[in-house]
């Protein structure tokens, strides 16, 4: 027989998602679409904390809020805790240390990884550059990593959509194109570059394209959680050793 202690009112999760709040579409490669992920996730929706409030003003009761969010999760069950958007990396050390389970707000941690496997300066494609600043990547430890930013603040659709809120539907393959023509310019301005890291949630969905672009490895939030699963959720490989 065997006895489980019990005590959780969800079972079988692995990943928490620190959901803020936004009515755009997620296609399937947004952290927000659950279909974009080969294992369980669950939400904490943080009603009233948006992508522009975030950029604009990342305050100490929104930290609060989501410190509290991450508890919860926690106590739900989840194997790991990460976000709907790549501007947590500001409170990525304060969050980690509040709950016991692996927390991965930012696809920005990956930027000193992608360094080190490579070797050479690492792209990071972001929603907004100028409101990337030193206090996000000192929160990921990415201070000290070469990196060249490009934002998609002129990104007519992505901004209008994402970035200023103006309405919630959105021409996808317009922002495909968008996406495109910034990485394209980014990396004929510094061919030096070697990988790219999406600091976006809302791009992942385009990261095929992207990599069939410009030949380079593309790192994301989805590629994160699925490593952080594999971590924290180990089971037994299958196949056969004769």
């Amino acid at each position: 027989m065997t006895i489980h202690p019990g005590g959780q009112n969800i079972c079988g999760v692995s990943i928490g998602v620190l959901a803020l709040e936004s009515y755009f579409p997620k296609p399937p490669g947004h952290i927000k679409n659950p279909s974009s992920l080969q294992f369980t996730t669950l939400y904490e929706m943080l009603d009233g904390i948006t992508v522009p409030k975030l950029l604009a003003n990342p305050t100490g009761e929104m930290k609060e809020r989501l410190i509290d969010a991450a508890k919860r999760l926690e106590a739900k069950g989840v194997r790991a805790i990460t976000g709907s958007c790549g501007f947590l990396a500001i409170f990525q050390k304060e969050i980690a240390a509040a709950v016991n389970v692996p927390v991965f707000v930012s696809s920005l941690i990956q930027v000193p990884l992608a360094h080190q496997m490579t070797g050479r300066t690492v792209g990071v494609i972001t929603a907004s550059a100028g409101s990337l600043t030193e206090a996000h990547l000192r929160g990921v430890g990415a201070e000290n990593t070469p990196i060249v930013v490009q934002g998609l603040d002129d990104a007519e659709e992505f901004s209008a959509v994402i970035l200023r809120n103006e309405r919630t539907a959105m021409d996808l393959a317009k922002v495909e194109a968008e996406l495109l023509a910034a990485a394209k310019g980014m990396i004929a301005r510094n061919p030096e570059i070697g990988p790219i890291v999406l600091e976006c949630t809302d791009l992942p969905p385009y990261a095929h394209a992207l990599q069939a672009a410009l030949n380079r490895p593309v790192f994301d939030i989805i590629t994160l959680s699925e490593m952080v699963h594999r971590a924290a959720l180990r089971v037994p490989f299958s196949g056969f050793i004769t």
